[in-house]
């Protein structure tokens, strides 16, 4: 399906805000404080999440004025004096009335203190290296929220009932444009930052587009496209929040040096160590390294050469590993998931397994070989 009814030049300017809370200024200030100007704040601090999804308690006139003064010395520079938008880098318009009234107060003290991943969106919370304690960013989403002229709209309740299939030809006609052929950005945000899709609803993207942005790049949608359009296209988007996960299947694929000859370990009849495992591989023996954490650490590092296989799911695949090669299982524990993992296979029959003693962070700090990613 390819939707035509309006032009590419059109097009192009699609999706504008639709990532919330984007770019609150690109650079990185030294010299942490609580306030403009304050000392730092002490662990009485509140923590790095909104309680409730609202903003602590306060005087309103001064935490106004101590936001004020923090986003013009952080935040203007990108997102206008009074959250006008767009004055660097498509930074939108924070103070936009639509925006205002789907993002929750629990999103946008998000976006500031973890920022956007690979955007331009900076982290400015003090537990990312950035100059603003939790305080300081409660305070600025109650000056965004003092900026709103709408009632709140509960996005919870905006049905969603789509296909992410269906939506990639919307997304190629009205979307991509402005922000990229997979969403990763480019005249305006991305709409891929996990962190931003775990703290929006589909109701909120669908209102978005749906609504638009009166007055900025980003039209509203509801009169162009279908309601299933746009659940469609809404579905494809909350798609990209889903981290690929490694395949857990097919092991005997995943040797290392399946040519090789058998590793030489120590008579130790259950641990092998960093520097015997590195020993073997640079003396390029066969072996099946199995990482037993969850997938989420595997994908993030992993020795290099390895497989994923979590402790929990090594009953589920017995019958897809080899038994004529020798098996290294690792976790960073260091070796509790990694024992976990090796006690099953030990337990189905398998003689050759050994145990990472150190575990995965020593084999990190000797600076061995390492990956990311999937495989």
């Amino acid at each position: 399906m390819r939707n035509t009814r309006v032009p590419m030049a059109t097009a192009a300017t699609a999706w504008t805000l639709l990532a919330g809370a984007a770019p609150l200024g690109c650079p990185q200030p030294e010299g942490a404080h609580d306030s403009a100007g304050a000392t730092p704040a002490t662990g009485a601090d509140a923590p790095l999440v909104a309680p409730n999804g609202g903003s602590p308690p306060g005087t309103d006139s001064d935490d106004l004025a101590l936001a004020r003064a923090d986003y013009a010395k952080y935040c203007a520079i990108c997102h206008g004096e009074t959250g006008e938008g767009y004055q660097a880098d498509g930074a939108n318009a924070l103070a936009h009335p639509n925006f205002l009234a789907s993002a929750s107060d629990s999103m946008l003290f998000d976006a500031i203190a973890h920022g956007r991943v690979d955007t331009p969106m900076s982290a400015w919370s003090v537990n990312r290296a950035g100059p603003l304690q939790p305080s300081a960013i409660h305070r600025l989403v109650r000056l965004m929220r003092s900026w709103a002229t709408m009632d709140a709209v509960d996005t919870e309740a905006i049905e969603v009932d789509g296909l992410a299939s269906r939506g990639w030809p919307v997304w190629q006609v009205y979307c991509q444009d402005c922000h990229g052929e997979d969403g990763e950005g480019g005249q305006f945000m991305s709409v891929t930052a996990p962190n931003f899709l775990d703290h929006v609803t589909d109701g909120y993207l669908k209102y978005a587009v749906a609504k638009g942005r009166p007055g900025t790049p980003m039209p509203a949608y509801e009169h162009v496209l279908t309601r299933q359009e746009l659940d469609d296209v809404v579905a494809m988007i909350r798609a990209w929040s889903w981290v690929q996960t490694p395949e857990l299947s097919d092991y005997g694929d995943k040797l290392v040096n399946p040519m090789g000859t058998d590793p030489v370990f120590d008579a130790d009849p259950r641990f092998v160590s960093v520097d015997t495992l590195k020993a073997a591989l640079d003396a390029e023996a066969k072996l099946l390294i199995l990482d037993a954490r969850p997938p989420a650490d595997f994908v993030t590092r992993h020795i290099q050469g390895a497989a994923s296989l979590p402790f929990y799911e090594v009953e589920d695949h017995l019958d897809e590993i080899p038994r004529d090669v020798w098996i290294v299982t690792y976790c960073a524990c260091p070796h509790a998931e990694s024992e976990a993992a090796a006690d099953v296979l030990l337990g189905a029959g398998f003689t050759n397994v050994r145990v990472l003693d150190e575990g995965f962070n020593v084999w990190v700090e000797r600076g061995y070989p390492t990956a990311a990613g999937t495989r």
